[in-house]
Parts: C-alpha cells; structure tokens; sequence
C-alpha cells in the first residue's frame, strides 16, 4: 500500500485524480512467489512526458514491477495499464509503441553487434524490411557502437553489452522507454552518453522509466522518482517537490560563520558547518526566528534559503527501516 513521506504532502500518491495524463498505471498491484510477497499492492503513477527514476534497494520489488508493467508477468492481484491498455492483455497494441531493456540484454554471442541488432530489427512490427539497415546504423552510431559493430558479441565488455542492449530499444521512435539498470558496467563518458539519450527522449515528449540503483543518476536525470521498499511504494512525486519536502534546515551565507554558530547554540538552535554557510535546524524553530536571531546578534547574512535535501539522503530516510525484510533471493532474481 502507498504511503507517504512524514514531511509533507508533496509526496504523496495522488492516485484518485493525476494533474497529468499517465502512461502507466497500477492499482492494487500484487505478485507472491510461492507465499513470498514481492509485490503488496502498489499504485504506481508514471505521467506521460516524465523521466521517472524507480529506486530501492534490493528485493524492494521495482524489477517485479517492471515485469507486471511490460506484461511479462501476470499480476497476483490487482491491475495495469500501459499507454491506456489494461495489462497483460493489451500488450499487443501497447508494446510495439514501448522499447525495454529489462535485466540485460540477450543477444547471440558469435553473432556481431551489427547482425545481432539485425535481427531484433526484423522483428519490429514498425519497421519496413527496406529501412531496417538504416535504423541499425542509426542506433548504433546514437549509443557509440559503430566501429565495434562488426565485433562479435562475445567479445564486448559490459558496458558495450549494455549500449547495443539499449541500440535494440532505440530502433524505431517509441511512446515510452524503460530501462533496467541502464548504466551498469559503463565508464564516466558512457554514463554521460546514456544521461544524454535520455534527455533527448524527454525532450522528444517520450516517457521514460528509469529503474536504478546509482542515486546521482537519478538526482541527474530524472523529473519524477518512486521509491519502492519492501514491495510497497514509500513515496512518489515530481523530484524537485520530494527533495523540498524533505527539508527542515536554513541555508545561511555569511561572512561571520562563527558568531552565526555561536549565536544559534547560546539560543538553542542546532546548526552545523557546510561547504556551502551555516546550516540551521528547522525542525523546532521557525526560519524567520532564526533569521532574527542572527541578526539582532550582529551577523551579516548575505543570502538564506531553504536548504535542499540530497536524493541521497532522503533515500536512506525512506529504506533505512526494514531494509533486510525481505529475502534478496526470494523474489525470483529482483533487483
């Protein structure tokens, strides 16, 4: 069942009434394995346009998820709907508008990337035979595999693997992408490669749903977040509300950060030290009493502002709880 962040609404699930179209949605969605639950009623939201990064940790249930979104796997209880399709039995008029990447790509080892890629071109319901050499030079110039493209795929690192993985996804224009792990195994300048396709899909209206483990990539990326722990759904929103909603502390710049640590610990108000000012509890003080108490004790404030929570640091809020309820193994190799 979803719940919500304790610090405010932003996060919460509306689910009765989206401000946005959604080009995914679950409700009540369940999945038990053999008397494990992996799944416990989730309502999902991925709004169309959105670049949705989905995070847990392990055994949290976003690859089930996923599974149950593509149709790949039938839902225990509940329900789903891809581009306006109830799912798994619309997954014939859905999915060729859909290109995933789920727990790796599966290609044929003595075959070349560029063959390999050939023949998942032949199979797009989309794609005229006369255009698919084309298409294949097209994506594979767009993930930085044309030189290795006569190279056999067994021959490619991880991160190859994954860039010809995402090439297959990226043969013909798509309403929504999903992508398992899309950066695992890449260097810094895949990473950058990988972070730029994305925004150009966003920019082209396309609905990406990112499932990762790398925070920053995440914080980097992404417009919307769902955070998934122990198969339910602990919050999910617009990025940028869920990290204001997670602050309780006042950004202060100024030159006298001394006499500013000072004066708020003679008042009993916590504060600390940062890179970037000092950093003032707001949890039982409000914002203006801080202010008035620097002031009034002589501290020039050059700026203050709500300061910002990490991604990083409300993911461990959400999970640090129950993170080892679930068995990591129990639910049939979810990530």
């Amino acid at each position: 069942m979803t719940s919500t962040v304790d610090a405010g609404a932003a996060v919460s699930n509306e689910a009765a009434a989206p401000a946005v179209p959604l080009a995914a949605r679950t409700r009540g969605l369940r999945k038990v394995y053999r008397g494990t639950v992996a799944v416990d009623h989730v309502d999902l939201d991925v709004p169309e346009g959105a670049v949705l990064g989905m995070l847990g940790p392990n055994g949290s249930g976003k690859t089930t998820t996923i599974r149950m979104l593509l149709g790949l796997v039938r839902p225990t209880e509940g329900e789903v709907e891809l581009l306006g399709r109830p799912m798994p039995d619309g997954a014939a008029h859905a999915l060729p508008d859909v290109g995933a990447l789920v727990e790796g790509p599966g290609f044929h080892p003595f075959l070349s990337g560029r063959d390999n890629l050939l023949r998942f071109a032949a199979a797009e319901p989309r794609l005229a035979s006369a255009a698919i050499p084309a298409a294949v030079d097209a994506a594979l110039e767009r993930v930085g595999l044309t030189v290795a493209a006569r190279r056999r795929y067994k021959g490619y690192s991880l991160g190859m693997k994954q860039r010809l993985g995402l090439a297959s996804v990226l043969l013909v224009p798509r309403r929504m992408v999903v992508l398992d792990e899309p950066t695992n195994g890449l260097d810094p300048a895949g990473t950058r490669e990988i972070r730029r396709i994305i925004a150009e899909l966003h920019a082209d209206g396309v609905t990406v749903l990112v499932s990762s483990h790398l925070l920053a990539e995440v914080e980097a990326t992404c417009t919307h977040v769902a955070v998934l722990q122990t198969g339910n759904v602990v919050a999910q929103g617009e990025l940028t509300d869920l990290l204001e909603s997670g602050n309780a502390a006042l950004l202060v710049r100024t030159p006298d950060a001394e006499l500013a640590m000072e004066t708020l610990r003679e008042n009993r108000i916590g504060a600390r030290l940062t890179p970037d000012g000092v950093r003032a509890d707001l949890t039982a003080t409000p914002a203006p009493r801080v202010l008035e108490v620097l002031v009034r004790a002589g501290v020039a404030v050059h700026e203050a502002a709500r300061a910002r929570t990490g991604l990083e640091d409300l993911f461990a809020r959400l999970t640090q709880a129950d993170s080892s309820t679930m068995d990591d193994t129990a639910a049939e190799g979810e990530s």
